[in-house]
């Protein structure tokens, strides 16, 4: 099993990552993502640990060795349902703010050798690429991320079509022993803290934009790739007190710039392939399988957001007021109908050609809403704790001065908590709710499917509406009532 510090030195390995107009020497050793990085390990470590060998990992079919649940392509319920503990795992490690922890690709990589005939229909070397790579990923507990969004530069043109041709990243070469890629491509969230980038498009693509239209991977490390993360918030975080969730979690989203790399055909799943790039996503069962991680992941975040609402209104001493009380058995409503959704998606799983696919219209149902409630949740959660995570110490070095720390002792408890307690759970709250990290979050969450339309559009598509109108032309068809 890799372990937390092989993973850590791993990371030292001459990738280019900018941050504050410089390159970063040691992304483990950058405060920027030093913290991060640890979280990462952590979850190596986890699923290392003798103890939990049973729940986090599987016998790998190669090497018969103990490889990560995250690579286990479901072929029964059972193995979605242990897949879904894995995940619950890790996610319970990082209070489900790692989104893309190294269970998220691995999903979609799964979903690709699952039906690697999809690939295959292009050429049998495409298919046995991907399962080669599949296989060679879980063996040795890979950390994929993927960049599969194309820059916001001119969304009225298509990528063929924008001022130049290389702004969007394509293939600008072919060779006997590869492609060379060009251009740029968003938003690779872990990109710089994982080993390989998947590069694909999931937007939709115009005849014309052929160059744009592959599915590949490169190492983090390749020659070419250079990584610009936006403002890391651990950067601002200048202690674990007062940000306690900034300093550990910003897993960082990078533009990927893509300048000239070479990648060897071994490492190309789909090339120049408009169809195959669109279906790889919804023919084979990656999106899927990817999403239930995250579903995972935002289920455990819920659960982390209802015992943050529940201690501080015990905290105030508003817990046994009855408005209190309904807003927060509403909040507990909509954690509990997401967790019920979770559960279905296994549940109402069909399997086809042995292998699972996760129930697409209760997937798609709950990240459809997920865009509209998250939203509604964190506002119900600012009106239940009000002026309370605003009335704060400055930091937590006014508790060091002799001259202030009475009053703060004195003024600034509760009935319930000391003045310290008190300012470490309301940190703890903001840090969730209301600094950069916890706004980043917020737009994470209502875009984490894409645009709304896009998900409830899948929800159409996967809804069983031939059932639903066989009961309303039924009730078309019913008889007059005699004498009526």
């Amino acid at each position: 099993m890799r372990s937390g510090s092989d993973y850590l030195k791993s990371l030292n390995d001459g990738r280019q990552v900018f941050v504050n107009g410089e390159r970063v020497a040691d992304v483990s050793q950058h405060p920027a993502f030093r913290e991060a990085a640890r979280s990462v390990a952590q979850l190596y470590d986890i699923a290392a640990a003798p103890e939990n060998r049973e729940l986090m990992t599987f016998t790998s079919p190669t090497t018969g060795e103990p490889v990560l649940r995250a690579y286990q392509i479901p072929r029964t319920h059972a193995d979605l349902r242990a897949r879904r503990l894995f995940s619950e795992k890790w996610a319970e490690a990082t209070f489900g703010l790692m989104g893309r922890s190294p269970d998220h690709v691995a999903g979609f990589f799964c979903g690709y050798a699952a039906v690697p005939s999809l690939m295959g229909s292009a050429g049998q070397k495409f298919a046995d690429n991907v399962v080669s790579f599949y296989e060679s990923a879980r063996d040795q507990h890979l950390y994929l991320s993927y960049a599969i969004v194309p820059p916001q530069i001119d969304r009225s043109k298509p990528a063929h079509k924008q001022s130049d041709p290389t702004l969007h990243a394509g293939v600008v070469k072919e060779t006997d022993g590869g492609i060379v890629i060009k251009g740029a491509q968003q938003v690779a969230t872990g990109g710089a803290l994982s080993d390989y980038i998947q590069l694909s498009c999931i937007h939709p693509l115009q005849p014309g934009d052929e160059n744009y239209a592959n599915c590949l991977v490169v190492p983090v490390s390749a020659p070419g790739v250079k990584l610009f993360p936006r403002r890391p918030f651990a950067l601002l975080a200048d202690n674990s007190f007062d940000y306690p969730l900034s300093s550990r979690f910003d897993e960082s989203d990078c533009y990927v710039v893509f300048e000239n790399v070479f990648v060897p055909w071994e490492h190309v799943f789909i090339y120049r392939n408009i169809e195959l790039t669109r279906d790889q996503w919804f023919k084979t069962p990656s999106h899927l399988y990817g999403n239930h991680q995250a579903q995972v992941r935002y289920v455990t975040k819920l659960r982390f957001m209802m015992g943050l609402a529940q201690r501080m209104v015990e905290m105030i001493g508003s817990a046994a007021l009855p408005p209190v009380q309904i807003a927060m058995g509403e909040l507990a409503a909509f954690a509990s109908i997401y967790e019920g959704m979770l559960l279905a998606q296994e549940t109402d799983a069909p399997i086809i050609n042995d292998v699972l696919w996760p129930s697409k219209v209760t997937l798609y149902s709950a990240m459809a809403m997920q865009s509209e409630f998250n939203g509604r949740m964190l506002e119900m959660i600012r009106e239940l704790v009000s002026s309370s995570v605003i009335s704060l110490p400055s930091s937590v070095t006014d508790f060091d001065n002799p001259e202030i720390a009475p009053y703060i002792e004195r003024y600034m408890r509760s009935g319930s908590m000391d003045a310290r307690s008190r300012t470490a759970l309301v940190r703890l709250l903001w840090d969730f709710l209301g600094t950069e990290f916890g706004s980043r979050h917020q737009q994470y969450e209502k875009f984490y499917g894409g645009s709304s339309f896009v998900v409830k559009q899948n929800v159409y598509r996967s809804y069983d509406f031939k059932r639903a109108t066989a009961l309303a032309d039924r009730a078309l068809a019913l008889p007059p009532l005699e004498g009526a």
